[in-house]
């Protein structure tokens, strides 16, 4: 169990994408990340050590601080954050307020923290253990060309229990056309998208 966690940024802001968009949500990101999308838009997060570590009771007491503010969930993000064992910092987060925790992961790790809610974002290129496939609520695919899509009926076959999305790769035409097409065509899917980036909020 990891005390201290190193940490690359938490604010409240809005969830920008998946099935909570448009509500009000503490974010603790994380540091670390092997999986390397090509895509990604918080590269900044992966190496471990250009981030200072922080405790999990600072954390949990930023968590209530939110929640007192407003924040309906606390959402667990990186970077990979399971990477890390979370269960200490879940145990404090609970202990400081009552605010369900989300977590947001690639599923090449095992759980850890009990989260109330996981959101799925499995990549091609490392795809995810069966247990998150098993547990995950929402699962969210990255749309950048057609066998994105392939990759996501596969994935969705082993996750009969959640939500499924779609969400276009950000400024990839190919991606949007695709996505949107897919979700018009395929009732059980639903398009996301990067809701916050329109708006430019954090």
């Amino acid at each position: 169990m990891s005390h201290h966690l190193p940490v690359v940024e938490t604010f409240h802001s809005l969830q920008g994408e998946g099935m909570h968009a448009g509500r009000s949500a503490f974010f603790i990101r994380l540091a670390g990340c092997s999986v390397g999308c090509s895509w990604c838009d918080t590269k900044h997060s992966w190496p471990m050590e250009s981030h200072p570590k922080q405790s999990v009771t600072t954390l949990a007491a930023e968590a209530a601080a939110a929640a007192q503010a407003g924040a309906a969930f606390v959402v667990i993000t990186g970077g990979e954050p399971l990477h890390h064992n979370l269960d200490a910092l879940t145990q404090s987060i609970r202990a400081a307020c009552t605010l369900p925790v989300h977590i947001e992961t690639s599923g090449v790790d095992p759980i850890s923290g009990s989260p109330d809610w996981i959101t799925l974002s499995p990549k091609r290129h490392q795809p995810p253990r069966a247990e998150l496939l098993a547990a995950c609520h929402e699962l969210k695919v990255v749309v950048h060309e057609a066998n994105d899509l392939l990759f996501a009926d596969v994935a969705a076959a082993q996750a009969p229990q959640a939500s499924w999305l779609v969400q276009p790769g950000w400024q990839s035409t190919e991606g949007q056309q695709l996505a949107i097409h897919y979700a018009q065509s395929h009732a059980h899917w639903r398009l996301s998208l990067q809701s916050h980036k329109w708006l430019q909020v954090r």
